[in-house]
């Protein structure tokens, strides 16, 4: 590099700087972390590269989309969405700030397909067992955690939760004010009487504690051990593993699962999808339909367990066949088409094969047009 020439590490901090005027840190974090990686990569296998305008798609971008997939244990494709997001992100940036960059560097054809994970709700053996050992504990972390199932907040959320998220919106209704959190915004939960008992136990749990574990924890409702947010979600998680175990549950439990389990709880209670989505802080309609695609699951079951049950079978009503041929006028020509109709449905759903289903449904609405017109001719000849 001669004297005078920016670096390439130069020329993406600069931007990453500008980029965090606007963004989170823990989103600016990402961004310098996929960096150092893609010029790490630069380095060792193109030393020779040197300017961002010797910067081309093959072979230092395609050859980093296949060193990424090749690491082990390779990245899952989340991750690398993520990294080849913010690199276009910088990219595009830089080119519009006056960078000498190539366009499309990185294409829509680059990013592997995005996982569609379905929420994983607990089963109702697994509730039960759980939730009667987190009352059995008792402690402030355990009422934590059933205030996050009762709740449907985040964890994140009730990391955060103010000593005063209590608010009441009307003469009986409460709501728990959840705020600003992972999408930047704020909402009110509504809660059942159960909800704010839970709250209670926890505000005096937290009122025996000495001040010295209280004095990071200033309008906060969980106390914070060290002055840091981080401690309390691996205190909540650790928590409810535990008890998980003690509780005898068959799978991994997240405090996120809870969550899962509200949203699931939710709509089996008839709770609507707008509505879903209001009390999950949702801003994509997508992440509540996930849900849906739970419950069907209860709605599948639930009608095979239907038809099982069922003791009388339901038979169609028969239409009497002719034993011999109708005689040669309109009228017997239309009670023979009926009768010909009539047999050909029962054939059809007889049937499993589409295909044959569709074809026989065809030959029917001819059939249909033909009685039709025969109606015709029988009302014009009156």
């Amino acid at each position: 590099m001669t004297l005078g020439q920016t670096s390439l590490e130069e020329i993406f901090e600069t931007q990453i700087r500008t980029l965090a005027l606007t963004l989170r840190p823990g989103t600016v974090d990402n961004y310098r972390y996929m960096t150092r990686r893609f010029l790490s990569y630069l380095r060792s296998h193109f030393p020779q590269l040197r300017q961002i305008s010797e910067l081309r798609r093959d072979p230092h971008l395609l050859g980093w989309f296949r060193w990424l997939s090749e690491q082990q244990p390779p990245p899952c494709n989340k991750t690398r969405i993520g990294h080849l997001f913010r690199l276009r992100r910088l990219l595009d940036d830089l080119a519009f700030n006056g960078q000498p960059i190539q366009r499309d560097l990185i294409r829509g054809e680059d990013f592997p397909p995005e996982p569609r994970y379905l929420p994983r709700p607990l089963s109702l053996q697994e509730e039960r067992l759980l939730q009667r050992e987190l009352r059995r504990t008792g402690d402030l972390y355990a009422n934590a955690l059933l205030l996050i199932r009762a709740t449907g907040i985040r964890v994140g959320e009730c990391r955060d939760l103010p000593l005063d998220c209590l608010r009441q919106v009307g003469s009986k209704e409460w709501a728990l004010h959840v705020p600003l959190g992972k999408l930047h915004t704020e909402r009110l939960v509504p809660v059942d009487p159960e909800a704010r008992r839970i709250v209670e136990r926890i505000l005096t749990l937290r009122s025996s504690l000495p001040a010295t574990r209280l004095a990071n924890s200033q309008g906060f409702l969980l106390p914070r051990r060290r002055d840091t947010r981080n401690a309390i979600v691996k205190t909540l998680r650790s928590a409810l593993d535990q008890a998980a175990k003690r509780a005898g549950c068959f799978t991994h439990v997240t405090p996120h699962r809870l969550r899962h389990s509200f949203a699931t709880e939710m709509l089996r209670l008839g709770a609507s999808l707008p509505a879903l989505m209001k009390l999950l802080g949702h801003k994509d309609v997508h992440m509540s339909l996930r849900y849906v695609q739970v419950t069907q699951q209860d709605l599948q079951r639930e009608f095979h367990q239907a038809r099982q049950n069922a003791v009388h079978s339901h038979h169609l009503p028969t239409l009497a066949v002719p034993k011999e041929i109708p005689s040669a006028d309109l009228p017997g020509v239309c009670q023979a088409l009926k009768a010909t109709r009539h047999l050909l449905e029962m054939y059809r759903r007889q049937q499993t094969n589409e295909k044959r289903q569709r074809r026989l449904q065809c030959l029917d609405k001819r059939l249909l047009n033909v009685a039709l017109e025969l109606q015709r001719i029988q009302t014009e000849g009156k």
